[in-house]
């Protein structure tokens, strides 16, 4: 447990509760449209403001501005920046236009779950964000400028450095822009889609091995009881479990001296009365610690890629299941997809020691092994790949390549194993 957790927990706050709870906020903000570019307007206004402290007050900077930064009248900066705030707020409209367009084509073509891959987008987001930020200034700016006829003004305002600072944000809002065009088409490609995907699974394989390495050593000290559990644990609530702070459930395991079995992975759609885990020991009864329990989870309403690899399996297997329904017939992007789950097949294999599945301890909890990955996988695309030629090609020719690529005679034996249920099935 580290210091920041006992802190904490001495000043009496939840520290699973806290933890399960940011885990799903980090992973709502990191998949929302809104959080970047809401961030850049309330940077435009702070940056607009200390702008304009420094045009009342130039004693404040370390030089004198070129004549040419402070020859602007105040007619000319009103029209100025009225048209950067007209032009800048309708290419923004624009630009959010084509970011719902590329959204509506790829999750119509490749499937909805992929909705989330373009919110998270870092590219939409900072384009979108940039534009707004420079309406925002262009603003801020225009109503400090005082004089010009203006009824009840008696002093000439007229904040040149500010209006420099909009004219660069002007012209790093038109680079954006044609950023943003080529941004767009590179988005929607289905083979940029596919190695997003398959970049992100391979990497999340990774993280899972070392973390069960990390933990490997923790298993032997403990002795799981052979009797039935004193307690099973619903969550009380319905949804997916989208988080869950397994460190801290250790530590309560440990505290209260319990053997805790979680019984549904992450990404597991539970009801109220889903048992989501079996508790053993003698304060398993009690119901402070029961609700301690229950605090270390975190649902939603879908199921996202966050620790739970699997789902990103589902995407590759989504796309492949509409490339190659009647009305697309794709089968190239069903390759596409099919090499992506041969690199985390392998990886999951090979990569230290590979996928190991259910880790040992006082927490007992179902992590994803190789076998899922064959069955999630493959398993689940090979209905629709088989029935094209070209596609049961590629895909015998992975099978054999595999069985030259796995290092392990245990995950050798896994695949022989899958293999022969294919041929079965």
């Amino acid at each position: 447990m580290d210091l920041r957790a006992r802190a904490l927990r001495k000043l009496g706050v939840n520290t699973m509760r806290i933890n399960a709870f940011v885990a799903k906020l980090v992973q709502d903000v990191r998949a929302s449209y809104w959080f970047l570019p809401a961030s850049l307007v309330c940077l435009a206004l702070l940056v607009s403001q200390a702008s304009l402290f420094i045009d009342r007050n130039p004693e404040w900077l370390p030089f004198e501005p070129p004549q040419a930064f402070r020859n602007t009248h105040v007619e000319g900066a009103r029209s100025l920046l009225s048209i950067v705030a007209q032009s800048i707020f309708g290419v923004a409209g624009v630009l959010f236009s084509m970011t719902i367009a590329a959204v509506s084509f790829a999750s119509g073509n490749f499937g909805p779950r992929l909705i989330g891959n373009f919110m998270r987008d870092r590219g939409n987001q900072w384009s979108l964000g940039i534009l707004i930020m420079t309406f925002v200034f262009a603003l801020m700016i225009l109503r400090a400028i005082q004089g010009g006829g203006v009824s009840g003004a008696d002093e000439v305002f007229v904040p040149h450095l500010s209006i420099f600072l909009a004219l660069i944000l002007t012209l790093v809002s038109v680079f954006t822009v044609i950023y943003f065009v080529h941004h767009i088409p590179e988005t929607i490609n289905v083979s940029n889609i596919t190695a997003a995907l398959g970049r992100r699974l391979v990497g999340a394989i990774k993280k899972v091995i070392e973390a069960q390495g990390e933990r490997s050593e923790e298993g032997g000290a403990v002795t799981w009881p052979r009797t039935e559990a004193e307690a099973n644990v619903t969550l009380s609530k319905t949804g997916y479990i989208q988080a869950l702070n397994t460190q801290d459930l250790r530590d309560l395991a440990e505290k209260n001296d319990l053997c805790i079995q979680v019984m549904r992975p992450i990404g597991s759609f539970v009801t109220h009365d889903t048992v989501v885990l079996r508790v053993w020991g003698k304060a398993a009864g009690d119901e402070a610690v029961r609700r301690e329990i229950r605090t270390a989870f975190a649902l939603g309403a879908s199921p996202t890629e966050a620790q739970n690899l699997m789902f990103v399996v589902d995407q590759l297997v989504e796309m492949i299941a509409r490339a190659m329904s009647p009305g697309m017939n794709d089968p190239f992007t069903a390759i596409n997809c099919l090499n992506w789950l041969h690199a985390a097949a392998v990886t999951g294999a090979n990569y230290e020691g590979g996928l190991l599945g259910e880790t040992q301890g006082a927490v007992r909890l179902r992590r994803p092994e190789f076998r899922d990955i064959l069955q999630g996988g493959f398993g689940a695309a090979y209905p629709y790949v088989s029935s094209d030629a070209l596609c049961l090609s590629h895909v015998t020719g992975i099978f054999v390549q595999m069985k030259e690529q796995i290092e392990d005679s245990a995950h050798r034996d896994t695949l022989k194993e899958f293999l022969a249920q294919l041929d079965e099935g």
